[in-house]
């Protein structure tokens, strides 16, 4: 007797297989890519070397690019532009097994070429190609990335994690630092009104939070919490999926003021006490974005803390710095397009 009814058990089986075809597409996709590097590699490594050995000049390229191009008019790739990019790519990764075993194999051409453009350091272009492709990061957020000089920045905000929680929890928590923050697209000038400013934040917003790093999840705005009768409100509340921590941001407009460090250790522990499943996550960790800052203030300030904090300063024109408004105008921003910006972020994501 046949039935139409679906077992309990079809839904996982059907999740477990749509999971391996997206893995099996992953794995085509990686393999396809790698192998179109390889060849872009091979071509610019005899390029090169016809170079150094024949008279190869910009003629003979030019030829190159126009009868590879006749013999394969459906592939791109074979203008003379290009075939130069795949000649500094194998003066770049001089050995084939580079490509074929290291990250910068990972990555899609346009990325290569970022690389290639921006940076003459060797180890810099490994160091980029790695976090590339962990992260996945598309095309704009490389270059970005690249500009603002993510290598000197990254875990580079001055924190007390070190003591605060054990070592290996506090060099996963570092990890989630930079200093400077670099939120220099929120270019405005002097006289833009607050309204204005607001929108500009709100336009950028994601923008922001690319800059925040990957892994953070938005969690809430003005986080409420009772204690005792007494209301306190958190102004950014993130959780980090990889980490598996709450991550409390307070950002302030001024200098730095060793009270501020004193407040984000309090929000701090109350989210630890209040929110955080022990046998489940991580510490809460504390980051505080202030307009700037004294090093030495920091660090005696930070001494004195008990919390997991850190401290950094982040970066806007100098106009941009006089027209901020109060933290409450920048939070609330941040918050209103959280709140709706869901769906754009795929979009801008597949940028």
């Amino acid at each position: 007797m046949t039935t139409d009814l679906v077992p309990d058990d079809y839904a996982a089986t059907l999740e477990d297989l749509k999971q391996q075809v997206h893995t099996a597409r992953l794995r085509v996709q990686r393999k396809t890519n790698n192998e179109l590097l390889q060849l872009w590699w091979h071509i610019g490594q005899v390029i090169r070397t016809r170079r150094t050995q024949e008279s190869w000049g910009t003629n003979v390229l030019a030829r190159l690019a126009k009868d590879l191009r006749d013999e394969f008019p459906s592939m791109k790739g074979f203008s003379p532009a290009n075939l130069r990019y795949m000649r500094r790519f194998a003066e770049a990764w001089p050995e084939l097994d580079s490509i074929r075993q290291r990250p910068v194999g990972e990555l899609p051409w346009g990325h290569v070429i970022e690389l290639l453009d921006k940076l003459d350091d060797q180890e810099l272009r490994d160091w980029y190609a790695a976090k590339d492709a962990h992260h996945g990061w598309s095309r704009p957020v490389l270059a970005h990335q690249i500009r603002t000089r993510l290598h000197e920045r990254e875990a580079a905000a001055p924190s007390n994690f070190a003591g605060a929680i054990e070592t290996l929890e506090s060099d996963q928590a570092q990890e989630l630092t930079k200093d400077p923050y670099a939120l220099q697209f929120l270019a405005i000038d002097g006289n833009t009104s607050e309204r204005e400013l607001e929108q500009r934040m709100v336009d950028r917003i994601l923008d922001t939070m690319r800059e925040l790093g990957p892994g953070f999840a938005f969690v809430g705005r003005q986080v409420h919490f009772d204690i005792d009768g007494d209301d306190f409100y958190i102004d950014l509340l993130f959780f980090h999926v990889e980490q598996l921590r709450y991550v409390v941001i307070e950002l302030k407009t001024t200098q730095f003021d060793p009270r501020d460090a004193g407040q984000l250790g309090f929000y701090v522990a109350l989210v630890d006490d209040r929110l955080r499943i022990r046998d489940k996550h991580q510490p809460t960790v504390g980051i505080l974005l202030v307009a700037g800052k004294n090093d030495t203030v920091v660090r005696y300030a930070l001494a004195s803390t008990a919390q997991p904090v850190a401290v950094s300063r982040y970066e806007l024109t100098e106009d941009a710095q006089k027209a901020l408004p109060d933290e409450t105008t920048i939070t609330r921003a941040f918050a209103d397009e959280l709140a709706r910006g869901g769906a754009d972020e795929g979009d801008a994501a597949g940028e």
